[in-house]
């Protein structure tokens, strides 16, 4: 007597051999994956920063199908689709990040998954990323008078730059802004005439944290103040020293310099503050600004 068993017996079959076959081809693709972070150069507390990490296939045949990435932890999480991945190749998957403090925080966690090749199981993995963020305390911007403040008793040095006074009148070129049109000077010869701004200068700073950061409110709000007097004078020319309990950096121009500022604000510790010694100074002379830590 037929009774179909054995039809059911090889559709039973060729679905335990799909389930076999996507495990297989779904462990494949998501086999030898390397994940580097990218991490920008400057992340400020409160601001959105672009994280992302270089998504690469190190096997040396084999294609990655189908792969989604997503942010542990994150809420949102962000999530990012890569198609197809060819062995050696790499891919940059980035997304915004914003940190409510400053401080060295961990990099986010990542959870790999794919539901290669038929769709009908998801196959998952979390990735622990090597790598740190420095976050630089909140800055906000320096008004007006405060500016004229920072300026007076500098050095005058007259270059171009995003100042307020004017540095020169030249003719307009492809390109420039149109805010920046000097009208009168225009009418009067007749072609375009447009303004450049004068670099504000600034003093040489010595920045000394007054306080031992007993209140943490005191301490954040005097540490972006101090963050945001840095990025302030770093732009206009002058030289900056930060001085305080249990954090010295020595005066220094440039770029190298304003991350070395910034990145001992992120990671000042008021544990450390209240059993360090007598703030360290450089014997040069400095124009001194204090800023209240509590």
């Amino acid at each position: 007597m037929n009774t179909g068993n054995n039809l059911l017996y090889l559709l039973v079959s060729m679905l335990l051999g799909l389930i076999i076959v996507s495990g297989v081809l779904s462990e494949q693709s998501m086999r030898r994956l390397r994940f580097a972070p990218v991490i920008p150069d400057d992340v400020f507390a409160g601001r959105p920063a672009p994280l992302g990490v270089v998504l690469g296939n190190r096997k040396r045949w084999r294609t990655s199908y189908s792969l989604t990435v997503d942010v542990v932890g994150a809420n949102p999480s962000p999530s990012a689709y890569v198609p197809r991945l060819p062995a050696g190749d790499e891919q940059i998957v980035t997304w915004e990040a914003a940190f409510a403090t400053r401080g060295r925080h961990a990099f986010p966690s990542l959870r790999i998954s794919t539901r290669f090749p038929f769709g009908l199981f998801l196959k998952s993995g979390q990735v622990a990323i090597d790598g740190s963020i420095v976050v630089y305390p909140a800055v906000r911007p320096i008004d007006a008078d405060a500016r004229r403040q920072l300026a007076a008793g500098g050095a005058s040095i007259r270059r171009r730059g995003r100042g307020t006074e004017l540095y020169n009148l030249r003719d307009y070129h492809p390109g420039d802004e149109p805010r920046m049109v000097h009208w009168r000077s225009s009418a009067k010869t007749g072609g375009l005439v447009v303004r450049e701004l004068e670099a504000d200068t600034a003093a040489d700073v010595r920045i000394v944290l007054d306080g031992r950061g007993a209140d943490r409110e005191a301490l954040e709000r005097g540490l972006s103040e101090a963050a945001s007097l840095v990025v302030h004078l770093a732009r206009s020319g002058g030289a900056i020293e930060l001085s305080g309990p249990g954090v010295h950096v020595p005066p220094g121009r440039g770029r190298d310099h304003r991350r070395r500022l910034l990145t001992a604000l992120a990671v000042f510790d008021r544990e450390a503050a209240r059993v360090a010694s007598a703030p360290r100074r450089s014997p040069r002379a400095l124009r001194e600004i204090r800023v209240a830590i509590g």
